[in-house]
C-alpha cells in the first residue's frame, strides 16, 4: 500500500524549538544513528527485568487503529516480558490522557495536539495541567472527512448546515474536527459519535434519508487504513472530501504538530489521493511509570516492528530517530535510556 504523502511544512520544524533537538541533548551525531540497525524480531536485552506487574494500555475507539494497533502491540509486550499488558477500549486521546495521568492507565496513545494541550493546560484542558511522560511518537493520524458516494460536493464547505459525526467527546478527533470546522468557517450539526456508531448512521440515512439518528459526512482522525471505514467502499461506497486548503491554514498557523498530507487512493480504493491534515500520535506514560514498563514498551515497538507491520501498515511508519520528537513532553527516563543504548 502507497503510504500517505507529507507535502509541507517539515514536521520537524513543528515538533521542537529551533536549534534544539532531544537528538542534540542525547548528545550524539548523525554518524552514530546511520550506524543503528534495530532487529525486527528479537527479544532484546536478556538482563532488563521484567515488570513486577500487570499493565494497561489506554488504546482507542472499537475498531480504530489506536485499538486494533494498541491490542497488537500489547500482545507482543505481553509475549516478550511473560506479564500481561491489558488494552482498553477508551473514547480517544482526551480520555486517555486522563487516564493515563490519574494512574487509571499505564500508557495510552494520543495526538500531538491533545499532548501539548495537557501539558500546557490549554484547550479541553484549560482547568489544570496534566501529568504524563512521553515513550515515543509512533505513526501519523491522517484526517478523513468521509461522505456516501452520492453526497454533493467536494469540498468542506459543502457540509454547510448537515448532520456530522465529529467524535466521541473525549476523542481528539472532537478537537481537530471542531479546528477545522471553525477554520473553514463551517457550521455543521454535530453528533459526538463512537467510529463504530459513526459507521452505522452514515449507513443508515445513505440508505434511507429518512432514518433516525441517520447522519451526512462522519469526521475521523486514524491511521489509514481504518477497517470500519474501509468497509464503507463495499456497502454504500464513500468519498473524501478535499480539505488540503483548510490543512494549510492550520499547519502554518496552529502548535501542534499538524502537517499538509494525502491519502493515497489504494488504501480505500479512490479516484484520485485526497489531500488532508495529519497529526502525529505519541505513546505517552503515567507519571510514575516503572522502569521496566517504559524499557520494555519502547523496545518491542521497535524490536518487534516486523510483526506489527504484518498487522498494520502504518508501523511501517515507526522510525527510532523520529520517536525521539516528543517536545516539549519529556521522555520516560527508561525510554530515553533505551534511545541511547542504541545510538539515538
Amino acid at each position: 500500500m502507497d503510504r500517505p504523502r507529507l507535502f509541507t511544512p517539515d514536521r520537524n520544524s513543528l515538533l521542537r524549538p529551533d536549534g534544539m533537538t532531544r537528538r542534540s541533548l542525547l548528545g550524539l551525531g548523525a554518524a552514530a544513528v546511520a550506524a543503528m540497525a534495530v532487529p525486527g524480531c528479537s527479544r532484546g536485552r536478556s538482563d532488563e527485568p521484567a515488570p513486577d506487574g500487570p499493565g494497561t494500555f489506554a488504546t482507542g475507539n472499537k475498531g480504530g487503529v489506536y485499538n486494533q494497533f494498541g491490542i497488537d502491540l500489547s500482545k507482543l509486550i505481553s509475549e516478550v516480558t511473560g506479564v500481561t499488558l491489558q488494552p482498553l477500549v477508551t473514547g480517544g486521546s482526551v480520555d486517555n490522557l486522563i487516564k493515563v495521568s490519574s494512574q487509571k492507565a499505564d500508557i495510552g496513545f494520543c495526538t500531538s495536539d491533545t499532548a501539548l494541550a495537557a501539558y500546557e493546560a490549554t484547550g479541553v484542558f484549560a482547568s489544570g495541567k496534566l501529568k504524563f511522560s512521553a515513550l515515543a511518537r509512533a505513526y501519523d493520524n491522517y484526517v478523513h472527512v468521509v461522505v456516501p458516494m452520492a453526497f454533493k460536493g467536494q469540498e468542506l464547505k459543502a457540509l454547510e448546515g448537515k448532520v456530522v459525526s465529529v467524535g466521541q467527546q473525549t476523542s481528539g478527533t472532537r478537537i481537530v474536527a471542531d479546528l477545522i470546522l471553525n477554520t473553514a468557517g463551517v457550521k455543521v450539526t454535530k453528533r459526538f459519535l463512537s467510529l463504530e456508531d459513526s459507521v452505522k448512521a452514515l449507513e443508515a440515512k445513505a440508505e434511507n434519508p429518512n432514518a433516525r439518528g441517520g447522519i451526512d459526512a462522519l469526521i475521523w482522525s486514524g491511521g489509514v487504513p481504518t477497517e470500519p471505514i474501509g468497509k464503507l467502499q463495499d456497502s454504500i461506497g464513500f468519498r473524501l472530501l478535499d480539505i488540503g486548503n483548510v490543512a494549510q491554514t492550520i499547519a502554518l498557523k496552529e502548535f501542534g504538530g499538524y502537517v499538509v498530507s494525502a491519502i493515497p487512493p489504494s488504501a480505500y480504493k479512490l479516484a484520485s489521493s485526497v489531500p488532508t491534515l495529519a497529526i502525529p500520535n505519541y505513546i505517552v506514560a503515567k507519571p510514575n511509570l516503572s522502569d521496566s514498563w517504559a524499557w520494555w514498551t519502547v523496545n518491542t515497538l521497535f524490536r518487534r516492528q516486523n510483526d506489527l507491520i504484518a498487522a498494520h501498515p502504518e508501523a511501517g511508519a515507526l522510525d527510532p530517530r523520529s520517536a525521539i520528537a516528543t517536545m516539549p513532553i519529556p521522555l520516560h527516563p527508561a525510554a530515553e535510556r533505551w534511545y541511547r543504548e542504541n545510538h539515538i
